[in-house]
């Protein structure tokens, strides 16, 4: 059957198609304002007047609504009293020494959140019963503010969800779409469930307009649509257009999946993922696992559904490089994205990290893209002396091109070494225990510099690294997540009967979404776990369930902090259950070693390129033609359709069986 990835970025819209055993690959500049019509300008490209195929999706907008404040007017309906929750928040100070304390504004404002007398209590019963004149008061203050979608959060409804569902058949009948906080998110913590739940209403028209119109085209419809969801899964669009909240990290997802399963075919399964595309930089840490986590923040806002540990930045090739008012060189996070993009396309005028990476000499004009795109090196020497003018302005000294082009990359490095160290050091991770998996279309450009700042001994860059994620959304297995809290004891003697109990609630949840999607039950393996904590504390340790889940909860607690007390009571908290499905993956072909000195027609010339402010000679290669087993040493760079890679003096590369370049400092074997 054909198999089509797709993933949706910023400034190019990947596909990846698989023909049975025939992979091909190929870029379309996004479409920001209309996204769908890349994707189905690409679908023309590919398949014609065939009946069955599926298409498997990742999309960024959703992400892009969240981050640029461009969502639905949302109004929040809650409990009397408890309105402000949502800009009250935790009360953190993530800039704890800061002298200007400040947060974002709440996505909704305090004229859109409505509270209505009502109240349940921790034991599911009911103080104040929610009366029908309250549901008439809402009704008028619907009219008055005439929202885009609405978002219901009541305290303990995910225990008592009576009042949520007697809004929502209010709600039915009116041409708005809204979301109940006891869908969504049936845990408790009131402002991650309020959060969470907000997120997804904010989001919810744009998406489903989005994935209305891509439904709605007969190539589309003459396929199978899959989404892809921020914990490596996919989703019905159905399901997606319900709880967008899910698909966030949906690109970014699939680039982590691809990257995992290539690293670990290749023997490596202790890695950092960098996914550098035109907008923005991604970075995930999996310890032998793709481990996911319901502590997410995207912008400062909680977002409690599972999701993979992504870190993001903004960094990518398309950063615009700008001075502030100080005469200091700042890039990013603003991206030229797609349209203008960078000098060099030829329409835009503000410099970029591509543009200058093409001034150092590291790009190849006549092979972006394998030669598609047209490049214009010679705009990109006039905006660099122009912006060296300005600097010589405000800083009185003189600038060279070069010095300013490396500049950028060095700011931009920086950047992106601050993000890996997040996820890595400052979480205990020893980076010289890691392999650096580098991806997307600018990665390879600057994987060794951070490497070697943070002394990460290995560099893995798959084939095709440009549209690894969309290669990845191809891989995924279909994934249903289903919670619920219960706040039990480790003393209740019925404690297991209980669990079991609920579980098998979660189950025929799952089990009937999967069935939705054509699985039946022998197809789909369920993954249980529990949020436990000790009796007292604030925050849960997710730990597998089974028999002796207690016994594993206590050494997780002592990897974890260090210490445990193995007679002290625990708290179950939440229940977790992820029902999981798969179409057939993809193999990765693997060939005989070959001898190590390159074709002779791989290098395609050589020339002058600038590193670390001296000019030395590089050989460029084209990747297609180097052969497995093949070596060499670095200046170098490697040229293929969906990326450059920069192999730097002291580095040195090798090909393996499966064709992933293997780059390691010279002096370490």
């Amino acid at each position: 059957m054909l198999r089509i990835g797709i993933d949706t970025g910023g400034t190019f819209t990947d596909f990846v198609v698989l023909d049975d055993v025939r992979l091909t690959i190929f870029k379309l500049p996004s479409t920001p304002e209309h996204p769908e019509r890349a994707v189905l300008d690409g679908l023309a490209r590919i398949v014609g007047d065939r009946q069955d195929y599926l298409l498997q999706h990742g999309s960024t907008v959703a992400t892009n609504a969240l981050l640029e404040r461009k969502g639905a007017k949302t109004l929040l309906v809650t409990n009397q009293g408890f309105e402000d929750i949502l800009e009250i928040g935790r009360q953190n100070r993530p800039g704890l020494y800061s002298l200007k304390g400040s947060r974002p504004e709440p996505l909704v404002p305090a004229r859109y959140r409505v509270g209505l007398r009502e109240r349940t209590l921790w034991d599911k019963t009911s103080l104040v019963p929610l009366e029908d004149k309250r549901l008439e008061r809402l009704n008028s203050k619907i009219d008055q503010l005439k929202p885009d979608s609405i978002a219901v959060v009541l305290l303990y409804s995910y225990l008592n969800p009576e009042s949520e569902q007697r809004i929502g058949d209010v709600l039915s009948k009116l041409d708005i779409p809204f979301s109940l906080s006891h869908q969504i998110l049936p845990e408790f913590r009131e402002y991650e469930r309020m959060s969470t739940t907000v997120i997804n209403a904010y989001v919810q028209p744009i998406m489903s307009r989005y994935l209305s119109a891509l439904t709605g085209d007969e190539r589309v419809a003459r396929g199978k649509l899959t989404i892809m969801q921020s914990n490596g899964g996919s989703i019905a669009p159905a399901s997606a257009s319900r709880e967008p909240v899910r698909t966030l990290l949906s690109g970014p997802a699939g680039g982590v999946v691809g990257a995992f399963e290539v690293a670990r075919e290749a023997g490596y399964d202790r890695i950092i993922t960098l996914d550098m595309g035109g907008t923005s930089t991604d970075v995930c840490l999996c310890d032998q696992t793709i481990a996911t986590t319901t502590e997410a923040q995207i912008d400062s806002m909680p977002i409690a559904v599972q999701m993979l540990g992504i870190h993001t930045v903004g960094a990518g090739g398309g950063s615009i490089a700008w001075i502030d008012e100080g005469g200091l060189v700042k890039v990013g996070p603003e991206s030229a994205g797609a349209d203008p993009g960078p000098v060099c396309y030829g329409k835009g005028n503000r410099l970029t990290v591509t543009d200058a990476n093409l001034f150092l000499g590291r790009m190849d004009p006549d092979y972006f893209l394998g030669g598609e795109l047209k490049l214009y090196p010679e705009r990109v020497q006039e905006e660099l002396q122009s912006m060296t003018a300005e600097l010589e302005k405000m800083s009185g000294r003189s600038w060279s091109p070069e010095e300013l082009a490396e500049g950028i990359i060095q700011i931009i490095n920086t950047q992106m070494e601050g993000a890996l160290r997040i996820i890595s050091l400052q979480k205990g991770y020893d980076t010289r225990h890691l392999t650096l998996v580098t991806f997307g279309g600018a990665g390879g450009l600057h994987a060794c510099a951070l490497a070697r700042s943070l002394m990460i001994p290995r560099i893995l860059i798959p084939l095709n690294p440009g549209t690894l994620s969309a290669a990845g959304i191809l891989r995924s297995d279909v994934v249903r997540d289903a919670s619920l809290t219960v706040m039990a004891n480790s003393s209740d003697p019925d404690l297991h009967n209980r669990i079991a109990e609920a579980f098998e609630q979660l189950a025929r949840e799952v089990y009937a979404q999967l069935n939705e999607q054509g699985f039946v039950e022998e197809q789909i393996t369920l993954e249980k776990s529990l949020d436990c904590r000790y009796l007292g504390q604030s925050w849960e340790i997710n730990t597998p369930f089974g028999e002796s889940f207690i016994d594993e909860f206590h050494n997780l607690h002592e990897r974890n902090y260090g210490y445990s007390n193995r007679h002290l009571p625990l708290e179950v908290v939440n229940l977790r259950l992820s029902g999981r499905a798969c179409y057939s993956k993809p193999p990765f072909p693997t060939f005989e070693l070959e001898g190590e000195d390159p074709p002779i027609d791989s290098m395609i010339q050589e020339k002058q390129i600038i590193l670390d402010g001296d000019q030395v000679r590089a050989g460029f290669y084209l990747r297609n033609k180097l052969r497995p087993g093949n070596r060499l040493k670095g200046p170098a760079v490697i040229l293929e359709y969906s990326g450059t890679t920069l192999v730097p003096t002291d580095f040195e590369l090798t090909v393996d069986r499966a064709l992933n370049l293997l780059m390691t400092p010279k002096h370490r074997t």
